[in-house]
């Protein structure tokens, strides 16, 4: 009973049950724990000791880092560490946002870890990475995007810039939104040899653009996510902050994975979701206030599903999605 006592207490604290809801969606090093709960190393560590002490989490060594992790699930602790996790509320909204920033921290240790994109930098991206087709893709994309010209262009979650590079010389202004300051120097270095002087780069939550609510007059003509909405913990919420920002009228394209088995190559690197079946594509789009066009389907290891619709009523996101100045700011070289 003692064990069981001190296992309770070390759980008892907000942070410590934060650290186990993250570690129940697989193991964090502590550098990405400290980013993801935006707390102070020494404090984390303390935490995390308590909690290893007390079995509800496990310590592995690999190399200089230290891997966190949940028991195992038969064991008496790793029992207890879910069933405690399985009373916490799932609209928390502080747990919301330790989702969403894990999501984000997933991604960057797919990308930074990716042979790929070690050896060949700005020419990598994830259509490459999983063997798609991709100037199918982007055919069917800038054919998609329609005529020039394309008025202001918005292209959330940028990556090396490539959808900029692709529209790019067919609209008026291009912003580029990425949380990744790697990704943006890279992006920032393709737009500058392509000449596309009037296409920007931002970085910024994809969930809390600091941008203006779009209306009849103002606001994005087309706005493109490209391979991002299997990255993230709430699409839905993504996809009504794309809309948010996209004028009345507007276009917004999707370009992701159909719904799909790929287990393996999803969990290396690091996807949310295993793609998307075509009613909750239609749903979320819906929700947004879309009216949908259509879909286009390229065939490849995994099938590739370009979705467009337009901006037909005013959509609020699941989250505050008012700009603040305290969420942008300029991503320098």
């Amino acid at each position: 009973m003692e064990a069981f006592i001190t296992s309770l207490r070390a759980a008892a604290e907000p942070t410590r049950m934060r650290i186990l809801a993250l570690c129940a969606r697989g193991a964090f090093c502590v550098s990405e724990l400290v980013t993801i709960l935006g707390q102070s190393q020494p404090s984390l560590s303390r935490h995390l000791r308590l909690l290893v002490e007390a079995g509800l989490l496990r310590r592995q060594q690999e190399g200089v880092f230290s891997w966190f992790a949940l028991p195992d699930a038969a064991s008496p602790r790793g029992e207890l560490a879910r069933a405690l996790i399985a009373r916490l509320p799932e609209d928390d909204p502080v747990l919301a946002t330790d989702r969403r920033m894990a999501a984000q921290t997933l991604s960057e240790r797919a990308r930074a870890a990716s042979e790929s994109f070690r050896d060949r930098g700005a020419d990598w991206d994830e259509m490459t990475a999983l063997g798609l087709p991709k100037a199918e893709v982007e055919a069917a994309l800038a054919n998609i995007a329609g005529a020039p010209p394309l008025g202001r262009v918005l292209d959330v979650g940028t990556g090396t810039g490539r959808v900029l590079e692709l529209l790019g010389p067919r609209a008026e202004s291009g912003l580029g939104i990425d949380a990744s300051p790697q990704m943006l120097k890279l992006a920032r270095a393709r737009l500058a040899q392509a000449g596309l002087a009037h296409c920007s780069l931002r970085q910024a939550d994809m969930y809390r653009l600091p941008l203006p609510d779009g209306t009849a007059q103002d606001g994005f003509d087309r706005t493109v996510l490209q391979m991002v909405l299997h990255h993230a913990e709430d699409p839905e919420a993504v996809l009504q902050e794309a809309a948010r920002v996209t004028r009345t009228g507007g276009k917004i394209i999707v370009v992701d994975l159909a719904k799909h088995t790929a287990h393996e190559l999803a969990e290396r690197l690091a996807h949310r979701h295993r793609g998307f079946a075509p009613a909750r594509m239609r749903a979320m789009m819906q929700a947004a206030g879309l009216s949908i066009h259509g879909t286009v389907t390229i065939p490849g290891p995994i099938p590739t599903e370009i979705w467009s619709g337009s901006v037909q009523t005013r959509a609020t996101a699941a989250t505050d999605t008012q700009p603040l100045v305290s969420d942008f700011r300029e991503a320098h070289p």
